[in-house]
């Protein structure tokens, strides 16, 4: 076998060779047996606990080629509950806690009560979708989720909508979840790792809207802050939706009059109540209507 091109690969791919082992035509105790088995193609091997630095590698390096490949630039992330109705869901939620106890019932109304921020999350993602902002040949802003229902539905929803595509970062849970079907199929990306979803939702951010939520958006928002408020990040637009409701649950001012953060550090998040306010605050910081003119 002669190759006379010298820009070829002189070795097979390791796709070619995979194959060369799925149609040899000897099957042998030997060639039977899991020790003979290629290592990229033994699963068991694979998920041994001494391989989980390659694993690890492996979550950091597909998404990152993927959105590469993608034209990806920048994200815009969006946080925020799994659980808060959309308003053509909010009664619905309301009349399936009728028979409930008083303790359901309230949890209903207050759930239905914030189904407002269904709608502004939709409402950002689509109009920051429909700017369509181009730059050094790459996609910006292009909105990203946690792939799941709710907040991260809207996202998705609101690109879609408005004719784009959108990120999905699912992760595996004991429990079913699958990607809400307004997620673009070919961005739509599943972790086993928190840490590395954790990287991936922050690497291409520009801005981050932080809707109420729970465990999970409290975890993604706090941690954000402290990687600006440390300087292992540079700042970015943190867009904190809902005001009623963090000061309810988070007294920010008397963490900054415990002495334990800093007063300036309430500068780190701006409160936002509408699509309108964050875009508002993502253009003037980054001065987008200056570069546009």
């Amino acid at each position: 076998m002669t190759d006379k091109d010298l820009t070829d690969h002189k070795f097979y791919h390791a796709g070619e060779e995979s194959r060369f082992t799925e149609e040899a035509p000897d099957r042998t105790p030997q060639t039977e047996h899991p020790a003979y088995k290629l290592a990229f193609r033994d699963h068991d091997f694979l998920l041994r606990d001494e391989l989980r630095p390659v694993r690890f590698q492996l979550e950091l390096l597909k998404p990152e080629m993927l959105l590469d490949e993608a034209r990806v630039g920048s994200t815009m992330v969006m946080y925020g509950s799994a659980r808060i109705p959309s308003p053509e869901e909010a009664q619905a939620k309301i009349d399936a806690a009728k028979n409930g106890t008083e303790y359901e019932q309230k949890v209903a109304q207050r759930l239905a009560d914030k189904a407002q921020y269904y709608e502004e999350a939709y409402k950002l993602a689509r109009l920051i979708t429909e700017k369509a902002i181009i730059e050094d040949g790459k996609r910006q802003f292009v909105v990203t989720t946690g792939g799941g229902p709710s907040i991260m539905e809207a996202g998705n929803r609101g690109a879609s909508d408005a004719g784009g595509e959108s990120i999905g970062l699912n992760i595996v849970l004991p429990h079913e979840q699958a990607p809400n079907p307004y997620v673009t199929p070919y961005l739509s990306l599943n972790f086993h790792y928190f840490a590395l979803r954790k990287m991936h939702f922050l690497l291409r951010a520009r801005a981050v809207a932080v809707f109420p939520g729970g465990f999970g958006t409290f975890d993604e928002f706090f941690e954000l802050l402290t990687l600006i408020q440390t300087g292992k990040m540079k700042a970015v637009p943190i867009l904190l939706f809902g005001k009623d409701f963090w000061t309810r649950v988070v007294d920010f001012e008397a963490i900054a009059e415990e002495g334990t953060i800093s007063k300036k550090d309430l500068e780190l998040f701006r409160w936002c109540e509408t699509a309108e306010d964050a875009w508002q605050h993502i253009s003037e910081f980054y001065e987008l209507e200056d570069r546009s003119a």
